[in-house]
């Protein structure tokens, strides 16, 4: 499954440039195809960055890389009685 979300990463990233371009790129005075291009970029921005954090998950469930470095539970609790 985590190769089929990278693919869908590779392609939403894609999507985002190349939109994103034309967005940036397109006559002034053609606001629909500024919009519609507008569109489609935040939309592969919005999927890219679903999927990327997806892999991050996944990777760090996996063992494949460090989990961050957060504070354990237990130590936590402690903390928040203190104060």
């Amino acid at each position: 499954m985590s190769k089929v979300i990278a693919i869908l990463n590779v392609i939403a990233w894609s999507g985002f440039w190349a939109f994103g371009y034309l967005a940036l790129s397109a006559d002034v005075g053609n606001t629909t195809q500024i919009m519609v291009a507008g569109v489609l970029a935040v939309l592969g921005a919005g999927v890219g960055l679903f999927t990327y954090l997806q892999l991050v998950r996944h990777s760090e469930a996996s063992g494949y890389a460090k989990p961050r470095n957060r504070v354990p539970e237990h130590l936590r609790k402690n903390e928040e009685g203190a104060t």
